[in-house]
């Protein structure tokens, strides 16, 4: 496969540890020089050290998202470093369950709409800013299955979170289209990600979980989702706008 992002500067949220790593080593491994970004500095310099242990390019910019002075550093620090800002991936999240509508915890509701909603508007914001002035790039949104796509009992909080991030996805993909700023959104179902685990859950107890509750009988791998990404972000989706991509074995078929 052609490296695809070759001279890219790729800039990756919730980048320190499963799918946001994924997602960089994937741009990286297509040439481009990825900014991993996430309120740890020291996950985040293991996944720039892994990028580097492929011959890859990687910056580390601690930033947290709910904070839209910090995504604004971010994005400014992203064109200091590497000379600007081609592709974002809007990945950070937190994952807050166990509780229905009329018993959900009101703090871990705000937990949930200042990182996983606020969190990507201000994300939004400071990359359009940048791109719309540069000519354009391309910006794609984890979502989530759960929300847009399928409800489940328990969940109340994180599937209206979801549901926001992929209406929020549609709405500003119409806004900045003819901008030249590109916007979709991909929704992963269980995947290699220690988020899909039930608590006290192990690998093995999920894989045999996911063969009862998914029509493909496991879950996705993270290089499944990061191609999805890759591929929303590149110039083979040039005419993809406003798309939520959902990647969930079939699930919310």
């Amino acid at each position: 496969m052609p490296a695809r992002f070759t001279d890219r500067t790729v800039l990756v949220t919730g980048a320190g540890t499963g799918l946001g790593r994924a997602v960089a080593l994937a741009f990286a491994a297509e040439g481009a020089k990825v900014v991993v970004s996430g309120r740890s500095a020291a996950t985040l310099d293991e996944t720039a050290l892994l990028i580097e242990a492929l011959g890859g390019t990687a910056a580390v910019v601690t930033a947290d998202v709910s904070r839209a002075e910090d995504t604004r550093r971010l994005v400014r620090e992203t064109v200091e470093t590497f000379g600007g800002l081609d592709v974002a991936v809007n990945n950070a999240g937190v994952f807050r369950g166990g509780a229905s509508a009329a018993d959900f915890p009101l703090e871990d509701w705000h937990t949930l709409l200042d990182t996983n909603v606020t969190g990507v508007l201000h994300s939004l914001q400071a990359e359009i800013a940048h791109m719309r002035a540069h000519g354009g790039g391309a910006i794609v949104n984890v979502s989530s299955n759960l929300g847009p796509h399928v409800r489940i009992p328990g969940v109340f909080g994180y599937q209206v979170s979801k549901a926001a991030v992929s209406a929020m996805t549609r709405a500003a993909a119409l806004d900045h289209i003819a901008e030249g700023v590109r916007i979709n959104a991909v929704s992963p179902g269980a995947s290699e990600s220690a988020m899909s685990l039930r608590p006290g859950e192990t690998e093995a107890e999920r894989a045999v979980r996911m063969k009862d509750e998914s029509p493909l009988g496991r879950i996705s791998t993270a290089s499944e989702v990061a191609a999805a990404v890759l591929y929303l972000a590149s110039e083979d989706a040039g005419s993809v706008v406003g798309a939520d991509l959902v990647i969930d074995g079939g699930v919310s078929a």
